[in-house]
């Protein structure tokens, strides 16, 4: 079985939940928790292509989002998510669940259920 790796903020409850399902299932995994270790290039990247969602989906449109003065229309494309992604990592979806070559944005967490 490929690794599972989860993205993880611990102040988000839908990442705290996905995190619950894998360790109630007994899921073996890797905790990444991206705020405390920025993620480069090359990971955006890979759960960009390991996701089925669009692109624009990995960025939350949220408060912060909003106070930045940032326009949705600006990052529908890989290269302007994660170049967004790389300057305010705080913006990232999550949770995020990577297994193998398959990935979910876990929102609600049960989508992780549909990954193990």
């Amino acid at each position: 079985m490929a690794r599972v790796v989860l993205y993880h903020n611990p102040a988000c409850s839908k990442s705290r939940g996905a995190k619950q399902i894998l360790t109630e299932r007994g899921i073996d995994f890797d905790t990444v928790e991206y705020l405390k270790t920025p993620l480069d290039e090359a990971e955006l990247r890979r759960i960009l292509e390991t996701i089925d969602d669009p692109p624009a989906e990995l960025v939350r449109k949220d408060a912060n989002f909003r106070e930045l003065g940032l326009s949705a229309a600006n990052y529908v494309t890989a290269d302007a998510v994660v170049a967004l992604l790389l300057e305010h990592p705080r913006l990232m979806q999550r949770p995020v669940v990577l297994r193998g070559d398959q990935g979910v944005i876990g929102r609600p967490s049960e989508k992780v259920e549909d990954l193990i």
